[in-house]
């Protein structure tokens, strides 16, 4: 057994509140599902991989509380938001089939993929990773998780935005090319899926940027909404 400490301190792991329990939900890894709405895909020029879904990835360090002011990024001139549906996993999962991968869904919350478009794109353009502009710090905003067994069956339940009073992304849960039970089922063919994982399920048509000083709110039917300020950069 290793006799090693630390030689520094590293953040706590994030802890998420969940509607009505005491304790908080402890975040390891997001995965975020990328082109799961169609119009979405549409409006940024490419096309859905109907074949499979595919994936990127955000540090824990991204997981930031509904009601939050975050700065305005750094490197960044095209900050936009993307409202989404998001997967607590709350069980082991290992390449499960699609009818036992519910199974593994420990609740739902709605969350905020915010994202530096400008960079995003340059790296699309180059065929390089996402990086620069998905896995940022204070990049995933979440809501209370609301446990899956008080959310109804995934459906029209709508999903919407607004910045300041404007209504931005406003589309319904079934709109999703690939569904909850297919992603958490897919992802599991390549990872062993554990408590704490959460997947960002893609965003609706309509995301667009913001500036300091807007303030973003969003919700699901059947979750806690949740907003977002944008403060002045760093």
């Amino acid at each position: 057994m290793s006799t090693l400490e630390p030689l520094f301190e590293i953040p706590a792991t994030p802890l998420v509140p969940v509607k009505g329990e005491t304790g908080g939900y402890p975040v390891h890894r997001i995965f975020c599902v990328g082109r799961n709405y169609a119009a979405h895909a549409a409006e940024m020029g490419v096309e859905v991989d109907r074949e499979e879904p595919f994936y990127f990835t955000k540090p824990a360090s991204a997981i930031t509380p509904t009601g939050s002011t975050i700065p305005y990024p750094p490197g960044t001139e095209n900050f936009h938001y993307e409202m989404e549906l998001v997967i607590a996993i709350g069980a082991p999962a290992f390449r499960v089939s699609v009818e036992d991968a519910p199974k593994a869904v420990y609740g739902y919350a709605c969350g905020l993929d915010m994202t530096r478009r400008d960079l995003q794109q340059a790296s699309r353009v180059k065929q390089r990773p996402w990086d620069f502009g998905k896995a940022f710090e204070r990049s995933a905003i979440i809501s209370d998780i609301t446990r899956a067994v008080d959310f109804p069956a995934i459906g029209k339940q709508r999903i919407w935005l607004k910045v300041g009073d404007e209504v931005k992304q406003d589309s319904h849960l079934s709109d999703m090319v690939w569904s909850v039970p297919e992603i958490v089922s897919h992802l599991s063919r390549f990872y062993h899926l554990a408590p704490g994982d959460l997947i960002y399920t893609g965003t609706p048509a309509g995301v667009g940027p913001v500036v300091a000083g807007d303030v973003i709110t969003g919700g699901i039917d059947g979750l806690r909404d949740l907003a977002l300020t944008i403060g002045p950069a760093e």
